[in-house]
């Protein structure tokens, strides 16, 4: 881990456009995520596209309200090769506010039916404002191995 990422890789036994496919599902998030904080997808439509929006709604026990959403916005979108989004919030007027770190998932095809995922959580640029407040990283790498291993079990059907 370095000191504003961290990373994990995986080797999964499918094709890359499979695993594209599952990150490129809202729904399929929170069967993915390691920490149990993603709940269910509120836009169910697939990702598509760099500046795409999707929303998930998610819980914590530590968050002031417990239930809050989390509005996603896609900056990186290679079709199987690679996916990620900074999460924000909405603000009044629709106004969308991020807190600095983003979720990416790199994929490299090792043949025709494996793949080499690695997912990075970055929050270099969190401003102090919000470090203040929030401990960062929110959680230990094993979240991403986590992940990953959720994903690989997904994609392979169970």
């Amino acid at each position: 881990m370095d000191q504003d990422n961290m990373s994990a890789t995986f080797t999964v036994a499918v094709p890359a456009a499979d695993v594209f496919a599952a990150l490129a599902d809202p729904r399929t998030h929170s069967a993915i995520d390691g920490t149990g904080w993603v709940r269910e997808a509120v836009d169910p439509a697939p990702l598509s596209e760099l500046g795409q929006v999707f929303r998930m709604d998610m819980y914590h026990p530590n968050h002031p309200d417990g239930d809050y959403r989390m509005a996603n916005k896609i900056h990186v979108f290679e079709p199987e090769r690679a996916i990620g989004w900074l999460p924000g919030m909405d603000k009044s007027g629709g106004h969308l506010a991020f807190g600095g770190w983003l979720w990416r998932y790199d994929l490299v095809p090792l043949g025709p039916s494996e793949t080499e995922v690695t997912l990075t959580y970055d929050w270099s640029a969190v401003p102090q404002s919000i470090r203040e407040h929030i401990q960062f990283p929110p959680f230990g790498p094993e979240h991403l191995s986590d992940s990953l291993r959720h994903l690989a079990e997904l994609v392979r059907g169970g």
